[in-house]
């Protein structure tokens, strides 16, 4: 296996990738504060139950000024589909009372205009927001230059040796930024594709390794390749 350093295994890695899963064009599937509540809907459930969970919100309270004032165990029943609802109902309450109160309506767009550094630290003071969801919000919805790494990010990159196998995901966001480019459409592909890797190859369990286009590089498969 060819001997790099953690950046530029980094860099060869993403290209590779690059080249295996095509260049994309940053797209933001929602509008920023529909991204923002889904977002915190999303942790610890699939992309489906978030869609469910969300659809019935609206639904059954229209507004998200209907949502901040509903009973907490009406919403906790609206979003039900989506894992751990009474943790999430009262962070979803919680972030529509904070941002309603300080801009008077439920809109983040003044994001856009705010420095990354700033951006990510009003983000992650709301309740319930952390690394993942900010970042997500930031790259996708207004194309600042960071990196959401999820649980298929680190995995993938943790197997590979471009991260110590204590780091956790919170501490790799700023690890996996150092070694890239500050740019959010190199940014975004690398969280695009790593996503799909460990989605489609990279897997938890039974990873396809035989079919994966890193292994050459692979310090998991390398350790497999001994036993």
């Amino acid at each position: 296996m060819t001997t790099l350093d953690a950046t530029q295994k980094t860099v060869l890695v993403h290209e590779i990738l690059n080249q295996h899963y095509g260049i994309q064009e940053i797209y933001a599937r929602l509008d920023p504060m529909h991204e923002l509540i889904a977002t915190v809907l999303s942790h610890r459930t699939t992309h489906a139950n978030e869609v469910a969970a969300f659809r019935r919100m609206r639904e059954r309270f229209g507004s998200w000024e209907a949502i901040r004032d509903a009973p907490v165990d009406e919403l906790i029943d609206a979003i039900q589909t989506a894992n751990y609802p009474e943790v999430k109902a009262p962070y979803i309450q919680q972030i529509l009372t904070r941002i309603i109160a300080e801009r008077g309506e439920a809109n983040i767009d003044f994001l856009r205009d705010m420095s990354t550094e700033d951006a990510l630290a009003w983000l992650t003071a709301l309740p319930g927001v952390g690394p993942k969801t900010s970042t997500l919000l930031l790259l996708f919805n207004f194309r600042k230059p960071v990196l959401p790494v999820d649980t298929h990010v680190h995995r993938v990159t943790q197997r590979l040796g471009i991260i110590g196998p204590k780091v956790s995901p919170e501490k790799a966001h700023a690890i996996l930024l150092a070694y890239l480019p500050q740019d959010a459409l190199v940014l975004y592909n690398f969280h695009k594709h790593f996503y799909w890797h460990g989605q489609r190859v990279c897997t938890w369990s039974y990873p396809k390794c035989h079919q994966c286009v890193l292994r050459e590089y692979c310090d998991y498969y390398a350790e497999r390749q001994k036993r």
